[in-house]
């Protein structure tokens, strides 16, 4: 199964869960600027991770790409994930409740505080076994 591990990191946070997820997944992490929706045809599982910005929101740039991304999706399992410094984590949960309105295939969520701890590095490697 060919898996697509998508990422934006501003401090390496995010970037260290992706490469987490994608080691556990067998492949190598892709950072956002490096894909684009007319790859998602190529995957088929994929994952998309960006850290909460500003007031617990996606970073826009991302968002372009994701706002891209997911009408290509169709029922492909899709993994989210992201870290973050203050708060509570509630973007991911409206992040996911928008994907899932959306109609994408929310298979598993996965968030950090700040860099990837051992809970979080377990629920990455659990939710590549919902990807593959």
């Amino acid at each position: 199964m060919s898996v697509a591990v998508v990422y934006w990191s501003q401090t390496g946070n995010t970037e260290a869960m992706a490469n987490i997820l994608a080691e556990a997944c067998g492949t190598q992490a892709i950072a956002w600027d490096d894909f684009s929706a007319d790859k998602v045809a190529e995957y088929d599982a994929l994952a998309f991770g960006c850290p909460a910005m500003g007031d617990e929101e996606l970073d826009p740039d991302f968002e372009e790409l994701w706002d891209a991304c997911k009408g290509e999706l169709g029922d492909k399992p899709v993994v989210l994930f992201g870290s973050y410094d203050w708060g509570t984590g509630d973007w991911m949960e409206t992040w996911k409740n928008a994907a899932t309105s959306d109609g994408v295939n929310v298979v598993e969520t996965v968030i950090a505080n700040l860099e990837p701890d051992d809970e979080a590095t377990d629920a990455l490697n659990a939710a590549a076994a919902k990807l593959a």
